[in-house]
């Protein structure tokens, strides 16, 4: 790093867009190894690795631009499972990237670590400069665990603390734990470095020098030499796809797909009818912008319009739409806006009519609204010890019904076109203190049976009081429990805190997603508090206590950032009364969140290790924080 600082010093850089891949394990780089870059702010990306002895898929995301972060699962060919089932190897971990600083004067310089919290087969940390000069980009770093496989020396650390020297070398049975132990550690530490061209807008060409210890616990080929030559090329936007040619050795490919999260809805502008009003045109234009509108009051030189049930999750999307509507629609009048969701009061003035509107103007927006939207849904199971990746093609249904601004029903039914789920067989080892998620794979043998029931359920919402917001719910909760609850939650949008409770009586269904119920129910409870932060270093905390599905108690710490377009990134762990013993492999519930949009409608998504009971919490539609934090400006 000091010798690239010392190069390049000298040189003017003309630093520009580059197009980064990601790393066969997941971060962006080359082919094997780093670089100082991540993926740009808010993007989330989706690779497939197939290489020997081992395939990969990584899902990474970016939610700060000197934050990279992803997840991986492979299958490691011709490496026993072990406990006696006849199939490969499968392992999951973590992997970040912290930038230290950008590129000025001096290169960008980032720290990171691959399989953070896994069981070690991929364990590597590095430290990484890189240099943008006209089509080049130029990396070189250090490189510790199996990036300090070749032509190593010893590790500066161990000046420092002599405990830096030894490095466990085997986690295998402690998956999904965090080793504070063996960062950074080892006798020895390796360089690395790469050369990116970008020839244009479609192609680059890469070379690295790639140290990774061969064939270590993974089994790769036996290094022929430690140089790698690749070429991507851009499919479009969102696709990309690379091949190389890996330490002399061995051919792999890669496919990545990627959405960037701060990219907003396009906004949609119908063609006018002969005929049509100023309020007519207006009025088709948020319809078609899925913006409606509950009630609406004239005065003299005025119009107070009450927005509500949008699709929007972020206010500043929204109000920009209905700004535009106002301006294309040509309205003479001034536009007093005033918001509602679900019914539910989202500021001071909603719901409030000023005096200056005469009732006898005023027009309300009567139901039932029915709203409907059916789709192919892709639905994988991950890393299961059956197989590497079982997948369904799901024909799904969604059905809203608006019955008063109040009262709602919403419904999932699905059907699967095609699925490998039968072949799900292996039973879960820890079901402490009670079986409540450990059994998924029951359910999901039983999704090509017939039209499965995913959701149906009332949401009966209220504000009997400002800034106090109560949320009724029965029915079909989701596709493993049913029950009926209540939420309350104390909200001003002037703060950037709130806080509430839940309180709900969940009945688990059975397995073949009908209306039958299994014996086993419990009430689940907490208290919850949120805080949003913006600048420096936005980000939205959750904090709950209560009692979880299983019927242990503890608490749960979330972190995320949401974007413009909704797209939502967050990491959360749970910490209960069961003992890390109890838990069994990874000793506590951890994992990552995201909700992206994803074919005009937004996709949620939850990862964790290893599904186990403790810690187990309803998996809801919406909580009245959900709904109302939509009207805070995003962070």
């Amino acid at each position: 790093i000091i010798f690239i600082n010392f190069l390049l010093h000298s040189i003017s850089a003309d630093e520009q867009k580059f197009t980064y891949f990601l790393t066969s394990s997941g971060i962006s780089g080359v082919i094997n190894t780093p670089n100082a870059r991540t993926i740009s702010e808010g993007t989330y990306a989706l690779q497939l690795y197939r290489g020997d002895p081992d395939r990969r898929l990584v899902f990474a995301a970016t939610p700060y631009d000197w934050f990279e972060a992803s997840l991986f699962y492979s299958s490691i060919k011709d490496r026993a499972y072990g406990s006696g089932f006849n199939q490969d190897y499968k392992d999951k971990g973590f992997n970040a990237k912290i930038v230290l600083k950008e590129q000025g004067k001096y290169p960008a310089l980032a720290v990171g670590v691959y399989d953070l919290a896994g069981t070690g087969l991929y364990d590597s940390e590095f430290i990484v400069g890189s240099y943008a000069w006209k089509n080049f980009d130029i990396s070189l770093g250090l490189g510790w665990g199996n990036l300090a496989g070749t032509q190593s020396f010893k590790n500066p650390l161990i000046d420092l603390r002599p405990e830096f020297a030894n490095r466990p070398v085997r986690f295998e049975d402690k998956g999904g734990q965090f080793s504070l132990g063996r960062y950074f550690s080892g006798e020895n530490v390796s360089p690395f470095g790469s050369v990116l061209y970008q020839y244009n807008d479609k192609f680059n060409f890469m070379v690295e020098y790639d140290p990774t210890e061969t064939p270590s616990n993974v089994g790769f080929p036996i290094t022929e030499s430690n140089l790698s030559i690749g070429a991507s090329y851009k499919i479009n936007d969102d696709f990309s796809l690379m091949v190389a040619q890996e330490r002399g050795s061995l051919t792999s490919f890669a496919i990545k797909w990627q959405q960037n999260a701060i990219r907003q809805k396009e906004y949609q502008k119908p063609e006018r009818g002969e005929g049509e009003s100023d309020y007519q045109y207006f009025e088709k234009i948020l319809a078609l912008n899925a913006i409606g509108i509950s009630e609406l009051q004239r005065s003299s030189d005025r119009v107070r319009i009450e927005f509500s049930q949008f699709e929007y999750f972020t206010f500043d999307q929204l109000e920009s739409v209905i700004n535009r509507a106002i301006s294309d629609s040509g309205f003479q009048e001034k536009v007093v806006k005033s918001f509602k969701i679900a019914g539910l009061n989202a500021d001071a003035e909603a719901g409030i009519t000023d005096s200056s509107f005469s009732p006898s103007n005023r027009s309300f927006r009567g139901g039932p609204i029915f709203r409907n939207k059916t789709g192919v849904n892709i639905r994988p199971f991950l890393a299961g010890r059956e197989d590497f990746i079982k997948v369904a093609a799901l024909l799904e249904n969604d059905t809203e019904i608006v019955f008063t601004e109040n009262l709602f029903f919403s419904g999932n039914l699905k059907l699967s076109l095609i699925d490998n789920f039968d072949d799900l067989t292996i039973p879960p080892v820890d079901t402490y203190p009670n079986q409540v998620r450990s059994d998924i794979k029951k359910y999901m043998n039983n999704l090509g049976e017939n039209i499965s029931i995913g959701r149906a359920q009332l949401d009966y919402h209220i504000t009997p009081y400002t800034h106090n917001h109560v949320m009724f719910t029965a029915g079909i909760l989701e596709e493993m429990y049913a029950g009926y609850g209540m939420e309350y939650l104390w909200f001003n949008l002037d703060n950037n805190y709130a806080v509430g409770f839940e309180v709900f009586n969940a009945y688990k269904r059975g397995y073949k997603f009908d209306f039958e119920l299994q014996d086993y129910s419990n009430i689940t409870g907490f208290a919850n508090f949120y805080y949003r932060n913006y600048q420096p270093f936005p980000f939205d905390l959750k904090i709950s206590y209560g009692e979880y599905l299983a019927g242990d108690v503890g608490g749960t710490i979330e972190l995320s950032r949401t974007f413009i377009n909704g797209a939502r990134f967050g990491v959360f762990a749970t910490f209960t009364d069961v003992t890390p013993d109890q838990f069994g492999e990874g000793t506590f519930d951890k994992g990552i969140f995201f909700r992206i949009p994803f074919s005009n409608n937004f996709s949620n998504f939850l990862w964790r290790p290893l599904t186990k009971d403790p810690g187990a919490k309803l998996v809801r539609k919406n909580t009245l924080h959900d709904l109302l934090a939509r009207f805070k400006s995003v962070n």
